[in-house]
């Protein structure tokens, strides 16, 4: 990624690089909301002689998340990743307590979804291999690369698996290694995942919607749930549930803001829901494509209030 400063003639921006790990942490911690979306839980969380850098949690994944910072290249990313990965399935129950010493709300063992837990790595750089070792589309371990820059400007880039990740499970015959554990209780899903058993008009109505939403901004991106599949940009625009015969959508805005003259979503503010937002909408193939056009349109305004600074909840 190249990165300019335009002052009328563009000039390279000169990488600072980080002299300390804990340079990135306090960076990412005060941040950690704007970032990632995670409730920071607890600084040097320290578990059976482990040191975790940062334990967050996902309110939306209802799930722990462990972050470690690395400014040097020199250590295995899946070793520590399937180890700490590990320890937090062993002792979940000081988690929790860590949760609860630390928050004005409590949880119950119940309150976490224990097969959504990940571990995120964050460093200026990652080599090939480490990049190839974690390329596994079923293995929760995340790479983010963290670059500082001049005139205070940071980049933060998730590094994507590819589309041609093969599963952790192919590789790992041992079912009583470490990473096999791991493997059994921790589920990465993806849109194979909510696409499979479905019929040809479903996945199809689904591709109607999916490249209109992507189709509305350049860096709109993909992150398939438990339950639905999120289209985000920072925070989730639009949740989509698929169902056997229908798409259930549920749009991520307050009460009161959509202005839907028509009446083609429901108001979900005080009914229960899967996804974000007070907004849903139920469509099937045969209402598909005459609801997609007004649907769409409403999107495109929205997408216009997002530039201007408006903040999905």
């Amino acid at each position: 990624m190249q990165i300019f400063n335009n002052n009328k003639i563009l000039s390279t921006l000169k990488e600072i690089p980080f002299k300390l790990e804990k340079d990135i942490q306090n960076l990412f911690e005060q941040n950690l909301e704007l970032i990632t979306n995670f409730k920071l839980i607890k600084s040097e969380f320290t578990i059976k002689n482990n040191r975790i850098d940062t334990l967050a949690f996902d309110i939306e994944s209802k799930a722990f998340v462990i972050i470690e910072y690395k400014r040097n290249q020199n250590y295995s990313v899946v070793d520590q990743g399937v180890s700490y990965l590990n320890l937090m399935l062993e002792y979940k129950a000081d988690f929790i307590v860590e949760y609860n010493e630390n928050q004005k709300d409590s949880l119950k063992r119940n309150d976490v979804d224990w097969s959504q837990s990940k571990i995120i790595f964050v460093s200026p750089s990652f080599t090939d291999f480490q990049k190839q070792s974690s390329n596994f589309k079923d293995l929760a371990i995340e790479l983010w690369e963290i670059k500082q820059f001049e005139n205070e400007i940071i980049v933060i880039n998730p590094i994507k698996k590819s589309k041609s990740a093969p599963s952790i499970k192919q590789v790992q015959r041992n079912d009583d290694s470490e990473i096999s554990k791991i493997a059994k209780e921790i589920k990465v899903y993806t849109e194979e995942d909510h696409l499979q058993g479905k019929n040809d008009d479903i996945k199809e109505l689904y591709d109607v919607f999916k490249n209109g939403i992507l189709n509305l901004s350049s860096d709109i991106e993909i992150d398939p749930k438990k339950l639905y599949i999120a289209f985000k940009k920072q925070k989730n625009i639009v949740d989509i549930h698929i169902q056997n015969r229908s798409l259930k959508m549920w749009i991520n805005l307050k009460k009161g803001i959509l202005k839907d003259e028509k009446e083609i979503t429901k108001d979900v503010s005080i009914s229960g829901h899967w996804g974000n937002g007070d907004y849903e909408l139920s469509v099937e193939k045969s209402t598909g494509v005459q609801i997609y056009f007004q649907w769409l349109s409403k999107l495109k305004s929205l997408m216009i209030d997002i530039h201007e600074g408006f903040i999905f909840q």
